[in-house]
């Protein structure tokens, strides 16, 4: 399927994200928002009206969308998830901060329709972390810290995309199995540490640095986000992108590849 066809729900219609995705549907040529909710009342968003989310399987019902587009909260997610899948409708999701049992429940709904989870849909962020393994690959034994920057708004830290990163990172580099979030008094580096550092200040959009140090030199790898615009259009691409696909667990890096086969690697977790 192409854009020319594409027809999304939008759960948290009222939020940052979910104004921006609806934003970008509206502006992109083809893509109709079908369906928008969210769990507070919400006047229209870009010419389109917010229904009150109790409502959601019935809309979906209703109005046949080709993709949910999710960036509500981890507590709200998975219920979305498993509505869209009983509905038959896949799942993009850019929410983070899910424990163990949120992203069980995801699972499960990704055996019954086809369910995109990213920590961020940046085009530029995947072209990141590609950069990081390389990078950390090439220059062993270095000392790695990473330091992400949020809105003051944010409510998990570190974010999932640091939180990717940072397995990406572990991936590479089996030595470094611990994470050192911040220090304070007498807290000498350890070689087996990788150290963390989460700062929530404004409006900052996003900003995700990796710092490697050694042999007398260093190497900073950085993204900014100008605007949770591209976000949202990375979100439209990936749901685009996985109509038709078979059930399973997809990731943004197949987006970006073309790929057609689903992925068994938890995004966040790296493995």
């Amino acid at each position: 399927m192409t854009d020319a066809d594409l027809r999304i729900a939008v759960t948290g219609a009222g939020g940052r994200m979910g104004r921006e995705v609806i934003e970008a549907a509206t502006a992109r040529e083809g893509v109709t928002v079908a369906v928008a909710v969210n769990r507070t009342a919400t006047d229209s968003v870009a010419g389109v009206d917010v229904a009150d989310a109790t409502r959601l399987a019935d809309l979906l019902a209703e109005t046949d969308p080709d993709v949910l587009v999710d960036f509500t909260g981890p507590a709200s997610a998975p219920d979305y998830a498993e509505t869209a899948a009983d509905a038959g409708v896949a799942v993009v999701t850019g929410t983070t901060g899910f424990d163990s049992g949120g992203t069980a429940r995801l699972r499960a709904a990704s055996e019954t329709v086809p369910l995109l989870k990213a920590s961020n849909f940046a085009r530029g962020v995947a072209a990141l972390r590609r950069a990081v393994r390389e990078a950390v690959a090439a220059v062993p034994g270095y000392d790695v810290e990473l330091t992400e920057t949020h809105h003051h708004g944010k409510r998990d830290a570190p974010s999932g995309t640091a939180k990717t990163l940072l397995a990406d990172v572990e991936g590479v580099r089996e030595d470094l199995d611990r994470r050192v979030h911040g220090r304070e008094g007498d807290a000498p580096r350890e070689p087996d540490e990788i150290g963390v550092h989460a700062r929530r200040a404004g409006d900052v959009t996003g900003e995700h640095e990796v710092l490697l140090a050694g042999n007398r030199e260093t190497l900073a790898l950085t993204h900014r986000a100008g605007d949770r615009g591209v976000f949202a259009e990375g979100a439209l691409d990936a749901a685009a992108w996985l109509v038709d696909r078979d059930p399973g667990w997809y990731d943004f890096d197949e987006v970006l590849d073309g790929g057609s086969a689903p992925t068994t690697r938890d995004e966040g977790t790296g493995r």
